[in-house]
């Protein structure tokens, strides 16, 4: 059946990079400064700390005990309850930004314009126009901006994209995830921008196709902002994918499923060990006289196999390589265009979840 898109959004073509001689290239330690040391920050702080590359020089937050523990933690850094003095030391030449989403375009904005290369934790911005000029700064200024999609960086992900580049799945037919648990529940996001974007996020890298329309529902469980959702993505040549994010679920869940016509993937995040299996299951259609009377239909069951996967720490790998592409020039792999598809995502599935559903169209 034909889906009805009424409605028009636009998912138009990231921007471009600089080229890669436009980077400065340092073989010093690089100063870099965390600005927000709440929930993510100190993993920030700690990874950075240990990245030989990076020189962790000043950590600034609102609270005073928050800096006061950063500071029994790391006694050589400075602590600044005003960002722009962490941004108006020379000697910091890198910023990770963990705050509230609603602050990531001022502070970003203000870290670029210092001159300082940037992290940001997800989402980029709170829209996609905040998303553009922030990346448009990045290539002005010449900075490497660095968009904090972790999952991208975990062994288990990057073995979904290469069994999907080498075609031993067969034709993808559909993407399926759910990431729910109880809380954290978001004051200044719903349960979309904190725990879906992940999931939208992989699913763009893994597949690397074009999303064409895009459905949503969801209700808020307390609070204005919604804390359940299910996002359904529509793709050319007969693809679905589907997203199920909850903060109020009673387990935690990180599951998705990736179904191909010659082989099936679960992916599991929760796992210890055996985070990817891949099972060489799947059906198949006959065409043959014999075959008319038992619908068609033939299942194939196999064996299932559990690749190596890299045990890395993500973040670890993730600053590791904001390290190389400072050095290097090179565009992040999450860079400023990957932070941009994202939230064209969120915001189409934004606009869906007010209209109860309705799909909003992402073609030009």
């Amino acid at each position: 059946m034909e889906i009805k898109m009424p409605v028009c959004f636009y998912f138009d073509l990231p921007l471009e990079a600089d080229p890669i001689n436009s980077y400065p290239i340092m073989d010093k330690k690089i100063g870099v400064g965390v600005i927000g040391y709440g929930y993510w920050g100190p993993n920030l702080a700690r990874n950075f700390n240990e990245t030989p590359g990076f020189n962790l020089k000043a950590i600034s937050d609102l609270s005073q005990q928050r800096l006061d523990f950063a500071k029994s933690r790391y006694p050589s850094i400075d602590v600044f309850s005003n960002y722009m003095d962490l941004l108006n030391d020379p000697e910091i030449e890198a910023v990770a930004l963990s705050t509230p989403t609603h602050t990531h375009f001022s502070i970003g904005m203000a870290a670029l314009k210092a001159g300082k290369h940037l992290l940001v934790e997800k989402p980029l911005a709170s829209s996609v126009e905040q998303a553009r000029q922030l990346t448009e700064e990045a290539v002005k200024q010449k900075k490497v901006l660095l968009v904090d999609h972790t999952f991208i960086y975990t062994g288990a992900v990057r073995k979904l994209r290469e069994l999907v580049e080498d075609g031993s799945l067969g034709k993808i037919l559909y993407y399926d995830a759910v990431r729910v648990n109880l809380g954290l529940i978001q004051q200044d996001i719903n349960v979309l921008w904190d725990l879906a974007i992940h999931d939208l996020a992989i699913m763009d890298y893994v597949l690397g196709a074009h999303p064409r329309a895009v459905s949503a529902t969801g209700l808020a469980h307390p609070g204005k902002h919604e804390s359940i959702s299910y996002i359904t993505v529509f793709f050319d040549d007969n693809l679905i994918a589907h997203v199920h994010a909850n903060w109020l679920a009673p387990v935690k869940v990180r599951r998705t499923l990736l179904g191909g016509t010659n082989k099936m993937v679960v992916y599991d995040d929760v796992e210890p060990s055996e985070k990817i299996k891949v099972y060489d299951k799947g059906i198949s259609v006959s065409s043959s006289v014999e075959d008319v009377y038992k619908m068609l239909i033939q299942y194939r069951t196999g064996d299932m196999h559990a690749p190596h996967i890299n045990a890395s720490e993500a973040l670890r790998t993730e600053i590791e390589h904001f390290h190389d592409c400072i050095r290097k020039g090179e565009k992040p792999l999450t860079d400023g265009a990957a932070g941009i598809r994202a939230i064209q995502l969120l915001e189409a599935a934004s606009l869906s979840l007010k209209k109860r559903g309705e799909p909003i169209d992402l073609n030009l």
